[in-house]
């Protein structure tokens, strides 16, 4: 096991916390999910709402509680719950393309790091076949319930094969 840094995981710890306190932007509409605009920044405004992917309390995520051991380094990856909270507060504020991606966002959290590269290398042009693109959308579904996602290497798909991107398609000298 990799020996942790307890120095760089102290000023990653202070980075993010002093990042939650960016900005308001001005209130708007209420969104499906509770929050809104006038709810930014969440770890300021809505602390209650906020809990690491096992669970643990927004508060209690502390340089303090790392130091005893009560909460890990996993405890500080961005959950799918507040992704769509911050959605939602995207949505409320007009800003559709930034709520769309953090509900792909959300979805992706689902899937193993290691998955996520390898299907980022898959969609480089001239990498897959069209074949092995739909394979991974339906992987993305099927096995990870990462239907938006799905959908969008699906599209990649398409446009690939309409743009010669995909592999065994000479690439273009234009």
């Amino acid at each position: 096991m990799a020996q942790v840094n307890e120095q760089l995981v102290a000023e990653v710890v202070r980075q993010v916390l002093k990042g939650m306190n960016g900005p308001a932007p001005a209130p708007a509409a209420a969104t499906s999910g509770g929050v809104t605009a006038a709810d930014y920044p969440l770890g300021v405004k809505r602390k209650d709402l906020l809990k690491s992917p096992n669970g643990i309390p927004f508060e209690e995520l502390t340089l303090e509680n790392v130091e005893k051991g009560k909460v890990v380094f996993d405890d500080f990856r961005i959950s799918p719950e507040v992704l769509k909270m911050q959605g939602d507060i995207a949505a409320s504020a007009g800003r559709t393309q930034i709520a769309l991606n953090f509900g792909r966002a959300a979805e992706m959290t689902k899937v193993p790091d290691e998955r996520i590269l390898q299907i980022y290398n898959s969609l480089r042009p001239h990498r897959s076949t069209k074949e092995e693109l739909l394979a991974v959308a339906e992987e993305l579904q099927t096995k990870y319930g990462a239907c938006v996602c799905a959908d969008f290497v699906r599209e990649a798909a398409d446009v690939y094969s309409r743009r010669k991107l995909l592999k065994g398609d000479l690439p273009s000298t234009d």
